[in-house]
């Protein structure tokens, strides 16, 4: 029975091929009552409120509900905004706790500050439940009156987690929830107990032994049960299969060679075997031998003792030992032993190969802990994967001796300037070189800068009488796309690999590419010019001009350069450029513009100017879609507009209402940009479905401190103040309401909801204030150079002294005091 429930458990724990629902319940305040007076262990959190923090929480309870049903915990919440419960909804301090309730009133509450994933959601209400059977101790006589109560009776599992609510607390208790009748459980967290257990408390590494309590019927108060140290990392399947090993016999007996032994059967399948050979002269002092081995290989090994007295064994007779590994094939090995501690390297030595990967990462344990409490999930990601070498060799590295020569070397060459202490440029650098070996077959030529060691390169100093196509780098990673005899192009794209491909392979496209046929021009405008751009409808726009002489035609060649890898731009001449105009009633010369977002049958049609910067500043505003929907990817372009947004916050849409009710809150805003006319000018109206982009959820919270009821305007990143001002939810959201609200911003009349960041970002640790480091360890030497040019004199009038046959007066020995 203990094996089916075990594997249920490991089952659902890691994931079952079942409908998409959740097992989240979501109680009416008659609901609550009914199952609270049910009896049924329930699990719950009152919502009074919406903030990023309490969003988040929701998120993990939901996961945790689906865990919690298999060790029958009901999960659920009240929306307190429409079922009141009076006890529950109506204090402040409730705002940020869980309750759970056992028959029928309310057992423990727990700070969301405690239970803030699923892991410790799980592992702190299974505590909770397991309280009395769950034992916790601190110091070493807390532990031997457990283990004196216990012999004869129970075999012990001993625990020990750094911290609670962790994925290794949860799978101890959930071991222990299903094995809490048959062992006794047994936690620590800290204390003088680890000492006896030989732990260091500064380690945070997981460790769990067993102590073999039930067969020692002797009551010794003094001595500890024998035990046995688990060796593999802390999780439920590992826990399983480490107590299924303590059931296992401590030695067979067989009278088999040892090659026709049959593998150890279910549950031990995955066990080595070592076999030992016995002689009918000595088979008492064989099988002592046998257990004393048996016990060091515990939770390692099983152990078999061959007799030797049987005609099956072949073995020949100068071996005295053999084992077998079970990814082996079920090949034996045959050993001569000179001493017992031979085999036990042999089993260590392999414990240690299997688990090279996680002792090496424990000795960067503490370094994980503080990174997570100092930088973010980029600088996470770059310290996770330290280990993983970085293949370059799809890369050229530039110098400042061969930067020119590498540049006119090709057509194009892109060029990512880096820094190996930045941890964003460490992480784009994966992307970097998946996009460089996505062109390897290419005329391009990808190449790196490292700035730690080319500073007068990246700093365009190199002394070369060859001007440099590019400005100072002063940020990282940049990314420059260099043709020879031209000034560098800035990328200022996503840093993904899908986004710097795709403008790099529009780069390869002629600005403008010469269109002489109608052919032409139809596969220019329907067509996209590599099958990698398949699923990408790139901006297009084209220039019409009377004669191929035409002096605007320069002016839109430089404009053409500057939209390279964002557009495809084409040239339209003589015969085919009038029939185009004739056919759209315009005057020669003309540009067309074709954004993406808007079909080829309706194109922005522009003047020429008088200048290439006025030209590509007005293709911009006709590709610039009048009411984006602003995505992770697109925020930072829209951004360097430097326009105030107005920002339209929907929900996603749960059934053809809502979708209906979306679509007309997207078309007001519409009617904004055009009933605004001038006044809109200034802003740009824009909107984010939270469905589609859960981020703007945080974005939201933190404009407003916590998550207003959607649908929310919001007005934010003024040019000239930090204010952010909320449209009344109670007003319904209209064209010419909202144009009234911004009158009133204007005028000074409305007060704003909340103030924008500073985008400071110090130091999270003060240790970690490397700036400060610095200059404090440069002041150190300093003093330290002082002290040493004082002592030195010190040094010469003392020895001037004693070879005068004078002494100092001051005979104290000088105490040297570490810095």
């Amino acid at each position: 029975m203990w094996i089916s429930v075990v594997f249920f458990l490991l089952w659902t724990g890691s994931g079952r091929c079942t409908e998409n629902m959740s097992d989240l319940i979501e109680y009416t305040a008659a609901d609550f009552h009914d199952k609270l007076h049910s009896g049924k262990m329930m699990f719950v959190f009152f919502q009074q409120q919406v903030s990023p923090t309490i969003s988040l929480f929701l998120m993990e309870l939901e996961k945790s509900a689906d865990a919690l049903k298999d060790f029958g915990v009901l999960v659920g919440k009240v929306d307190c905004n429409k079922e009141m419960v009076p006890a529950y909804c109506s204090e402040q301090k409730m705002l940020h706790t869980a309750f759970l309730f056992r028959d029928g009133k309310e057992f423990l509450n727990f700070d969301l500050d405690t239970v803030f994933d699923v892991n410790s959601i799980v592992s702190e209400v299974l505590f909770a439940i397991l309280r009395e059977e769950v034992k916790y101790v601190h110091t070493d006589a807390d532990l031997l009156i457990m283990e004196k109560a216990a012999r004869g009776n129970k075999d012990i599992v001993l625990g020990y987690v750094k911290s609670l609510g962790t994925q290794e607390h949860r799978s101890l208790m959930e071991t222990a929830y299903v094995y809490g009748s048959k062992y006794q459980f047994i936690l620590i967290t800290g204390g003088p107990v680890l000492k006896n257990l030989g732990v260091d408390e500064a380690s945070y590494s997981s460790r769990v032994w067993f102590l073999h309590c039930k067969d020692q019927t002797v009551s010794v108060a003094s001595k500890h049960c024998q035990m046995t140290l688990m060796m593999k990392p802390m999780t439920t399947l590992s826990l399983h299969s480490f107590l299924q090993l303590m059931e296992a016999p401590l030695v067979s007996e067989v009278y088999d060679d040892p090659s026709s032994v049959q593998p150890p059967p279910f549950p031990y399948q995955q066990t080595p075997q070592v076999f030992l050979f016995s002689h009918p002269d000595t088979a008492h002092l064989d099988l002592d031998t046998a257990t004393a081995l048996a016990w060091k290989l515990r939770g390692l090994a099983l152990l078999v003792l061959v007799h030797r007295e049987s005609s099956s064994v072949k073995t020949l007779s100068e071996y005295n030992a053999a084992y077998r590994f079970p990814e082996m094939n079920s090949e034996v090995t045959y050993l001569t032993l000179n001493n017992l501690d031979e085999i036990m390297e042999l089993f260590v030595l392999e414990d240690e190969k299997t688990m090279s990967e996680e002792e090496y990462d424990l000795n960067f344990e503490r370094e994980e802990i503080l990174l997570d409490k100092l930088d973010d999930e980029i600088s996470a990601s770059v310290f996770e994967n330290r280990l993983n070498t970085l293949d370059m060799e799809s890369l050229i590295k530039l110098t400042s001796d061969e930067f020119h020569s590498t540049v006119a070397q090709s057509r194009l060459t892109v060029a990512l300037f880096y820094v190996t202490w930045d941890a964003v440029s460490m992480t784009f650098m994966k992307s970097y070189i998946e996009v460089a070996e996505r062109l390897a077959d290419s005329k391009v030529q990808m190449s790196v800068v490292n700035c730690e060691d080319w500073t007068d390169l990246c700093a365009a100093q190199t002394g070369s009488s060859i001007p440099m196509p590019f400005e100072p780098i002063t940020s990282f990673p940049t990314v420059l796309l260099l043709r020879p005899q031209e000034s560098a192009q800035y990328y200022r794209g996503m840093l993904d690999a899908m986004a710097l491909h795709r403008f790099i392979l529009l780069n390869l496209q002629p600005s403008p590419v010469l269109l002489s046929t109608q052919e032409e021009l139809s596969s220019f405008l329907q067509e996209v010019p590599s099958p990698e751009l398949a699923f990408h409808n790139p901006n297009r726009v084209v220039g019409l001009f009377k004669t191929k002489s035409h002096t605007g035609i320069s002016l839109f060649t430089e404009a053409a350069k500057s939209l390279r890898g964002e557009a495809l731009t084409g040239l339209l001449t003589d015969e085919l450029a009038k029939k185009w105009a004739a056919e759209h009633s315009l005057d020669l010369p003309a540009v067309f513009a074709f954004p993406s977002w808007r079909t080829n049958s309706h194109p922005s049609t522009l003047s020429v100017p008088t200048s290439a910067d006025e030209l590509l500043s007005d293709i911009n505003a006709a590709l610039l879609h009048p009411l984006p929907e602003l995505t992770v990817e697109n925020l930072p372009s829209f951004l360097s507009l430097g326009k105030a947004l107005v920002i339209l916050f929907i929900g996603e849409e749960e059934d053809e209402i809502g979708l209906r009710q979306n679509q007309a809150l997207v078309e007001e805003m519409r009617l904004l940009v055009e009933e605004g006319g001038e006044q809109m000018d200034r802003y740009l109206a824009c909107w984010i479905h939270l469905g589609r982009t859960p981020a703007g959820m945080s974005v939201l919270g933190s404009y407003l401190g916590s998550m207003p009821p959607l649908p929310a305007l919001i007005l934010t990143h003024l040019p000239n103040g930090s204010e952010i001002y909320q449209y009344s939810p109670n007003t319904p959201i209209v064209a010419s309401s909202v144009l009234q609200w911004l009158q009133r911003v204007e005028d000074g009349t409305e007060s704003p909801a909340g103030m924008l960041g500073n985008d400071i970002w110090p130091p999270a640790v003060e240790f970690y204030d490397f700036l400060k480091v610095m200059d404090m360890h440069e002041s150190l030497q300093g003093a330290e150079m002082e002290k040493s040019h004082t002592e030195e004199s010190n040094m010469k009038e003392k020895v001037e002294e004693n070879a005068s046959g004078h002494s100092s007066p001051d005979n104290k020995k000088y105490t040297h005091s570490e810095l």
